[in-house]
């Protein structure tokens, strides 16, 4: 049973090594200003890119969109409703409704959607620092997908829908 739920990725270092770098410049950039606490949801929006990069997700769209709104969900939400967990819990359960009808689904985007609530991270929270930090990271794994022997190939490439 466990060999059929397990996973048979096994760790990167080099992806690893990306992954601290840009989480690295993160909290030293914004240390001032809670940026330690976004680490999560940036480090699985990594871990996805680094160990999925072909699912739905982890393509740049998702990726971008999906952090971007999701985190503009919870920035009104906040404006409207105030802060604290309640409100975080209700910014969340919007973007998990909101995103996939969007189709831009990216879980980690809807973790960012419980951050404006429970950080106090300001009206240009979406632009200023999650726009930022998700173009590095797709602009990054594609470039190292295309000079790193090995790594997988990011994005996946468009093709036409048959019908």
């Amino acid at each position: 049973m466990v060999a059929c739920w397990g996973t048979a990725l096994r760790p990167n270092m080099l992806a690893c090594l990306w992954m601290a770098l840009l989480l690295g410049a993160l909290a030293r950039l914004d240390h001032a200003d809670g940026g330690v606490f976004l680490i999560p949801p940036f480090a699985a929006t990594l871990a996805i890119l680094a160990y999925l990069p072909e699912v739905s997700i982890a393509q740049p769209l998702a990726v971008v969109c999906g952090s971007v709104a999701g985190a503009a969900i919870g920035t009104v939400a906040s404006l409207v409703l105030g802060f604290g967990p309640g409100v975080a819990m209700l910014a969340a359960l919007s973007a998990a409704i909101l995103l996939p009808l969007l189709r831009i689904v990216h879980p980690p985007g809807i973790a960012l959607a419980m951050c404006p609530a429970l950080l106090h991270a300001g009206l240009l929270f979406a632009i200023d620092v999650v726009l930022p930090f998700t173009l590095a990271a797709v602009i990054s794994a594609a470039a190292m997908s295309r000079v790193v022997p090995g790594w997988a190939r990011y994005p996946r490439p468009l093709r036409a829908e048959t019908r």
